[in-house]
Parts: C-alpha cells; structure tokens; sequence
C-alpha cells in the first residue's frame, strides 16, 4: 500500500513561483511512475506531468509546459512539482498520483494511487 501526501499549496499572486511536494509512504522510489493533476473549480481532473520511475524521464502538458518541473528525491521518498510563472488559469486542486510501472501514463485511471490534494489558487 502506498500512501501520498501533498503539501506545499497557497495563495499566491501572478507570476510567482511555488513548489508543491509529495511525500510517498512505502518504498516507491524507481518502481513507480508519479504523476501530477489538477482539478479547477467545475472542471474535470487533467493531466499535469509525470516523472517516470525508470529513467526519470519527464513529460508535461503542453498548458505547463516550459513553467513546471518534475523531480524526485528517491531517498527520500518525495516528488516534486516546481511551478514557475503562475497564471490564475492555474489555479486548482493539484494531486499526485502512484502507478507501479515505468510507462507515460497519462489518465487518471491508470493510476492506482493518490493524494488528498493541495489548493493552489493564483490572483490576477
């Protein structure tokens, strides 16, 4: 069982830069691929960007593309978001998510694991 824990969210203004972290339980270092979504408000979950378990391969959504970046730190087990140049389209509930494989998974289903979920909300 692998659980996910997000932090890292907040209030913050156009074009600033934040860091959401995901803290994983159990060892998911390079077994797992470890993706980021997001859900706006009245909008369906979408794919943000992942970071393969393998290789530690990245690969975004052309809406972030360019201002975000995926990291891991196996040893400590954490996976990283680095949002650059916020946008108040941004805004939303950002999750990270757990799937045992080393492929580009890039639907929500194909993960078998989540977070609860960090707000980050961008002002104009």
């Amino acid at each position: 069982q692998v659980q996910l824990v997000e932090s890292g969210g907040g209030l913050v203004q156009a074009g600033a830069s934040l860091r959401l972290s995901c803290a994983a339980s159990g060892r998911t270092s390079s077994s797992y691929t470890m993706g980021w979504f997001r859900q706006a408000p009245g909008k369906e979950r979408e794919f943000v960007g992942l970071i393969r378990g393998s290789s530690a391969s990245t690969y975004y959504a052309d809406s972030v593309k360019g201002r975000f970046t995926i990291s891991r730190d196996n040893a400590k087990n954490t996976v990283y978001l680095q949002m650059n140049s916020l946008k108040p389209e941004d805004t939303a509930v950002y999750y990270c998510a757990a799937k045992r494989g080393y492929g580009v998974y890039l639907l929500e289903s194909d993960y078998n694991y989540w977070g609860q979920g960090a707000q980050v909300t961008v002002s104009s």
